[in-house]
C-alpha cells in the first residue's frame, strides 16, 4: 500500500485563515474566525439505509439542469496504469472527501471538490494472483465507510478495513477463515459493496452460476469477526433438501448491498438463480430462497420472511439488485414496504414487517416470454441480462414513484443435454455456464428502458426508450430530477414526473456501469459518477462548471453475469 497525499480546497482555505489570524493576534479587531463547512453526504452505497437513491438536495432544478457542466474529472489509470479496464464503483462521500475503488480493488479517497487524491490503497499482491489465476472477474462496486474505516469486500473473498484519514491498512480477512467452504477454488467471489449498520459489515455472496452457495454474513466492524452464529445460507448443502440427487448444484447468489429498515432491525437482500442455471432436472420443487428477497434479523441473522419472484429458475432470472424498502402510498394509506424489480421483468412490492404481497409479476419489460429451455435452443424475453440487472432502482417519495432501470434483450438459451454435461465449467467466467450457452438474437438490437410505477395504483406511470441497455442505475432529488449514465458515455437528467430528458452531457468516459451519487458542500450541489471501458474515470458536476462535450463512445453492456 502506497500512500500520496494531497491538500484540498477546504484545507488550503482553512490553513489561509489560520495564518491570518495568527499573525493579527494581538488585534481583536482583525482576527478571523474560522467557519466550519456544512455537509450534505453521500454516505452510503445507496445514500440511506433504504437504498432509495433518492436526495433532498435543491439547489439543481428542472429550471437551472442545462447549467450544469464539468467541475472535475480524472482517468484512474494515470494515477496507477495497472488499474484494470471497466468499473461500477458507487463512491461513498463523507464531508468533502470522496471514497472510491476500481476494478482490481485499488481504493481511492479524492478531496470531492477538486479531484485531489488524499490517498491510495494497492491491494495485496496475492489478491491479483489469485483473481487472474482463476479467471475470476475484478469489478468492485463500492465501500463502505464508518467509525473511521473504509470497509472493502476484494476480489478473492476477503475483507479489509482501511483507516479513513491515511489509507493504512487496519486488517484484512478471507471469509475461508471463518468458513474453509468459501474459496475462489470453489468457484466463489465478489464484485459487491459491504454494509454498514449498528457496528457490523455485511458481505453477500457472488459466484452463484459457478454452483456454490450463496449467503449473507455479517462480521464485527471493530475487528472483523463473524457477528452471527452462522452465515445465512440461500441454498442447502450439496446431497440436502432439494439437492439431494444433484452432484453440481447449487446458486441463490446475493449480488448486490442488503438494505436496512432500522425501525424494524430487519436486513433485506435479494438471491439469485439456482445452478446449474439452464439443467433442472436434479434440483426439484421450486428452489426455495434462490429468485427471492429475504428478510432477516439485522442481529442474529435468523429468517424472518422470505418471497420468491421466480420458482424453479430455468432462465438465470436473478432477483439480482437490492431490495429497497421505504414508506410509500398505497392505496391512498402510507405503509412501509420493499420494493425490486427482477431480471425477469418484473417488480414486486411487499409488507416491510411481514412480507405480505402488496403487487406481484408487474411488467416493466416490454416482452416477456421464456418458454423452457432446450437442447436445440429456444428464443427467451428478456435474456439473461435483464429485465433488471445490478441498476439500482430510485424512489421519489414525494411522486410516490418507484423508477426501474431495464434491458430489453432476448437471448437464445440452450439447455444441457444431461447432468454431466450440465456441470462441467469451461471457465469460471465464460459464455458457457455449467455447460450451457446463450446468445443475443441476431436481428433485434438492445435497448433500454426506464420505467416509473406507481405505488398508489401499482401501474405504470410512464415509460421511455433509452438507446441503450441500462446497466448502471438511477438517481433522484427533491427537485424532481433523475439522474443516469449510459453505455455511450453520457449523463442524463430527466424530469422524474414525465420522463423528458432536461439535460445530457457527453464525458469523456465510455461504458457508464453505476449510478450517480450526488452530494453538497456549503450549499453547493455536486453530481458524481464513474465510467468504465479501457480507460476508467470519475466525472464530478456542478452549476457553472465546463459544458464542453467529450466524444461519444461505442460502449459495452459490461458484464455478461451480474
Amino acid at each position: 500500500m502506497k500512500r500520496k497525499w494531497a491538500f484540498g480546497s477546504a484545507f488550503l482555505a482553512a490553513s489561509l485563515v489560520i495564518s491570518a489570524c495568527s499573525s493579527d493576534e494581538t488585534s481583536n479587531e482583525q482576527k478571523e474566525t474560522t467557519k466550519e463547512p456544512s455537509y450534505s453526504n453521500w454516505s452510503s452505497f445507496g445514500f440511506d439505509l433504504g437504498l432509495t437513491r433518492h436526495v433532498s438536495s435543491d439547489e439543481i432544478t428542472k429550471d437551472n439542469v442545462k447549467d450544469l457542466g464539468l467541475v472535475w474529472n480524472k482517468k484512474f489509470k494515470d494515477l496507477n496504469p495497472d488499474i484494470p479496464a471497466g468499473n461500477q464503483n458507487f463512491p461513498v462521500v463523507i464531508d468533502g472527501v470522496a471514497y472510491v475503488s476500481t476494478s482490481g480493488n485499488y481504493v481511492y479517497a479524492f478531496d470531492a471538490l477538486t479531484g485531489d487524491m488524499i490517498w491510495e490503497w494497492v491491494p495485496p499482491a496475492e489478491i491479483k494472483e489469485t483473481t487472474t489465476r482463476m479467471n475470476m472477474p475484478s469489478s468492485n462496486r463500492g465501500v463502505a465507510v464508518a467509525d473511521g474505516k473504509v470497509f472493502m469486500i476484494t476480489s478473492d473473498v476477503g475483507l479489509v478495513s482501511i483507516d479513513q484519514k491515511t489509507g493504512k491498512t487496519i486488517k484484512m480477512i478471507h471469509l475461508k477463515d471463518f468458513y474453509p467452504t468459501v474459496t475462489p477454488e470453489n468457484g466463489y467471489y465478489e464484485t459487491t459493496a459491504p454494509t454498514y449498520y449498528d457496528g457490523k459489515v455485511y458481505v453477500g455472496s457472488s459466484g452463484g452460476d459457478n454452483g456454490v452457495r450463496g449467503f449473507e454474513m455479517a462480521f464485527n466492524a471493530d475487528d472483523l469477526t463473524p457477528a452471527w452464529d452462522e452465515p445465512f445460507w440461500t441454498v442447502p448443502p450439496k446431497g440436502e433438501s432439494w439437492l439431494a440427487e444433484g452432484l453440481f448444484g447449487g446458486g441463490g447468489a446475493v449480488w448486490m448491498p442488503p438494505s436496512v429498515d432500522d425501525e424494524l432491525g430487519l436486513l433485506y437482500f435479494s438471491a439469485g438463480n439456482p445452478a446449474p442455471d439452464f439443467y433442472g432436472e436434479k434440483r426439484p420443487g421450486e428452489n426455495p430462497h434462490t429468485n427471492s428477497v429475504l428478510a432477516v434479523n439485522a442481529d442474529t441473522g435468523k429468517l424472518v420472511w422470505s418471497k420468491q419472484q421466480t420458482s424453479h429458475d430455468l432462465w438465470d432470472y436473478d432477483t439480482a439488485d437490492s431490495p429497497s424498502v421505504y414508506t410509500a402510498k398505497i392505496d391512498g394509506k402510507e405503509r412501509r414496504v420493499v420494493a425490486v424489480g427482477t431480471k425477469g421483468g418484473e417488480w414486486f412490492v411487499y409488507d416491510a414487517k411481514d412480507g405480505t404481497p402488496i403487487y406481484e409479476n408487474v411488467a416493466f419489460a416490454k416482452k416477456i416470454d421464456h418458454p423452457t429451455p432446450t437442447p436445440e435452443g429456444v428464443k427467451v424475453y428478456p435474456g439473461i441480462l435483464g429485465g433488471q440487472n445490478y441498476a439500482p432502482n430510485t424512489f421519489d417519495p414525494k411522486l410516490n414513484l418507484d423508477l426501474i432501470p431495464g434491458i430489453e434483450q432476448g437471448a437464445i438459451i440452450k439447455t444441457a443435454k444431461n447432468e454431466e454435461e450440465g456441470g462441467t465449467r469451461t471457465g469460471l467466467m465464460g459464455a458457457d455456464a455449467f455447460g450451457t450457452s446463450y446468445a443475443p438474437p441476431t436481428d433485434e438490437p438492445a435497448i433500454g428502458t426506464i420505467t416509473a410505477l406507481d405505488l398508489n395504483t401499482g401501474k405504470i406511470k410512464w415509460q421511455i426508450d433509452t438507446p441503450e441497455m441500462q446497466r448502471g442505475g438511477l438517481t433522484s432529488t427533491k427537485t424532481g430530477l433523475t439522474f443516469y449514465g449510459e453505455l455511450s458515455g453520457k449523463i442524463n437528467a430527466l424530469d422524474t414526473a414525465t420522463g423528458k430528458i432536461l439535460w445530457t452531457h457527453q464525458t469523456t468516459g465510455e461504458s457508464i456501469s453505476a449510478a450517480p451519487s450526488v452530494f453538497e458542500v456549503d450549499g453547493k450541489q455536486y453530481i458524481m459518477i464513474t465510467s468504465a471501458g479501457r480507460n476508467p474515470q470519475i466525472h464530478v458536476f456542478a452549476l457553472g462548471g465546463d459544458k464542453t462535450q467529450g466524444k461519444a463512445k461505442e460502449g459495452d453492456s459490461g458484464s455478461v453475469h451480474k
